[in-house]
């Protein structure tokens, strides 16, 4: 397999660096040799195959959501991001001035991500469908998309984006202590479930109620496998993203024991015309109130920006949620 390599040019000033330090410990005491000699890249498997990225980029524009937290966590500083869906979770980035902003995916501003001249672009998630016009109006940048990938476990997807982080950015540890962290929760939630009550995941957006199915389901659907949930409905996902239609007459046939729910709208500063709370929306409902979730209160709802995190911070959060309510049914 080809390794997609750097542009010399993006490297340049890091080769010489490189030398100068290397220079400056030989003529100098031998405490800082294994720093001096630390390796400048590395080689990472993305979602296209191996590419070798610098460790520690000067100048960083990220655009998968994934990351946000993570690069937040370790003050990793940004030459540019899209505010727009960025909500209000991190204000370092979205009020910072100099941090270029390149929109949303749907109208994304491309020419801020040049004007930052970056060495590496974090692509892929919600701007997958730039990945080329990324990597041809950025030559002298390394482009690579480690999102979740399709098809694949989104909870170990989740663990392979922040190991690929930890190396690129000189945090190994504080990576595997992030991973470690998620395994706990999954663990602790799976200890808390009884193994028998049936679970249902929904979405509410514009005012109405969505199916989020089992696995392949939006946000909701990753903990049915990881915690080896009972479904109340099993089929396949139609709209893996916006979730399936579904009245709430079927949700009461299907009597689930558990709820959870992601209120897409939650997320957003300013939300949709229509906008009514998920709450709002199950409580309302004549049908839903029959149901033993409802009635036991056992509706568990996610955090009201999980939609625009959905990080890995975000799941072991919701797992943690999970075993709270198991623990007190």
């Amino acid at each position: 397999m080809s390794i997609r390599h750097a542009r010399p040019a993006a490297f340049a000033a890091a080769t010489l660096g490189a030398a100068l330090a290397l220079t400056g410990c030989a003529a100098g005491d031998s405490g800082g040799a294994s720093e001096s000699t630390a390796a400048s890249t590395v080689t990472i498997t993305d979602n296209h195959g191996e590419v070798e990225v610098p460790v520690n980029p000067e100048k960083v524009v990220a655009l998968d959501n994934h990351v946000f937290e993570t690069l937040d966590e370790w003050d990793i500083p940004l030459a540019a991001a899209p505010k727009g869906l960025m909500g209000d979770n991190w204000p370092e980035y979205t009020d910072d001035e100099a941090v270029g902003d390149v929109g949303t995916h749907r109208e994304p501003n491309l020419e801020a991500v040049v004007a930052a001249q970056p060495d590496l672009i974090i692509g892929g998630y919600r701007f997958g469908d730039s990945y080329d016009d990324l990597v041809a109006q950025n030559p002298d940048a390394v482009v690579i998309e480690i999102a979740p990938r399709e098809g694949e476990d989104a909870i170990a997807e989740l663990k392979r984006e922040t190991e690929i982080l930890g190396q690129i950015f000189a945090h190994e540890d504080e990576a595997a202590q992030i991973n470690t962290d998620l395994d706990e929760s999954i663990a602790a939630a799976q200890d808390a479930y009884d193994g028998e009550g049936t679970v249902m995941g929904l979405l509410t957006s514009g005012g109405k109620i969505e199916f989020a199915a089992p696995v392949t389901g939006r946000a909701v659907g990753p903990v049915f496998p990881a915690l080896d949930l009972v479904p109340a409905l099993d089929r396949e996902a139609e709209d893996s993203s916006h979730g399936d239609d579904i009245s709430v007459e079927a949700i009461a046939d299907a009597n689930p024991d558990w709820i959870v729910v992601l209120d897409r709208d939650a997320s957003f500063t300013e939300p949709e015309p229509g906008f009514v709370p998920a709450e709002e929306l199950i409580s309302g409902s004549e049908a839903l109130q029959q149901t033993t979730a409802v009635q036991n209160d056992q509706v568990v709802y996610l955090d009201p920006s999980f939609y625009l995190t959905e990080d890995i911070q975000a799941y072991t959060h919701l797992f943690d949620q999970l075993q709270e309510a198991f623990s007190a049914a």
